[in-house]
């Protein structure tokens, strides 16, 4: 038998250090109190942006997509169908394009009102800022290596493409204390907060995070979510002078 080269040996090494995988999933609550707090702002939001029944009909379909995902994972997830597969993601691009929606109704207003219901309307706009953030971080959680049931219990070569390339997924070679945070050692897998982090950020800074994106698919999704932020700040700030001017 031919002798392995040093190449080979460092990876079939690093292959005997890849731990076991558990179908120990991740807890249900953080993203489901994140779609409360997105429902709960868009039902409050301002009759002059969104009609009530336009809330109505977002706020019932919303609430009406998540309890069957929770009433099936309602702990932890570590079970998946096609259909829950399909509402998780379903419920995600709808509080999303719901946020889109928003936020041009947001930004029609401050256009038109000038300096009249000041007040309303800015914090109308930090509603939607905060969803905006919110909803991408959980579109990114339910698309990323196929959700958070497939990242969690899947062994790792059955894994979808990633969307998302973090630092913990190449940090095997780092030094220890960087190393012992690393995928390969103690099979670390993104959860809510990370993909919350992410949104902020680009919400925040108009930039990626700790996190490169690597999909056509989330590289478009950053691209609204951060020009989304960016237009709203930027109106925000002229209709807050403009009330202090005025």
């Amino acid at each position: 038998m031919a002798k392995k080269s040093r190449a080979e040996a460092d990876v079939d090494a690093q292959q005997d250090k890849l731990i076991k995988r558990h179908a120990r999933g991740e807890h249900r609550w953080p993203a489901a109190a994140g779609v409360l707090v997105v429902l709960a702002s868009y039902a409050f939001l301002p009759t002059a942006i969104m009609p009530l029944p336009v809330r109505i009909v977002v706020v019932t379909l919303g609430l009406a997509m998540l309890i069957p995902v929770i009433a099936l994972n309602p702990v932890r997830l570590v079970k998946q169908t096609s259909w829950s597969r399909a509402l998780s993601v379903g419920l995600g691009l709808l509080l999303a394009t719901a946020n889109v929606a928003a936020l041009v109704l947001v930004v029609i207003e401050l256009i038109t009102t000038g300096t009249q219901d000041g007040p309303s309307m800015l914090i109308a706009a930090t509603q939607v800022w905060l969803t905006n953030m919110i909803a991408f971080a959980i579109v990114y959680w339910e698309l990323d290596r196929g959700g958070p049931v497939t990242r969690h219990t899947s062994e790792r070569s059955e894994l979808p493409l990633a969307d998302f390339r973090f630092a913990q997924d190449e940090d095997h070679d780092a030094i220890e204390e960087v190393a012992g945070r690393s995928s390969a050692r103690i099979d670390w897998t993104p959860s809510f907060v990370d993909y919350l982090y992410e949104s902020a950020i680009s919400s925040m800074a108009f930039s990626p995070g700790a996190a490169m994106p690597l999909s056509p698919r989330v590289k478009g999704l950053l691209l609204v979510q951060a020009l989304g932020a960016f237009v709203m700040l930027a109106l925000v700030i002229a209709h807050a002078v403009g009330q202090l001017s005025a």
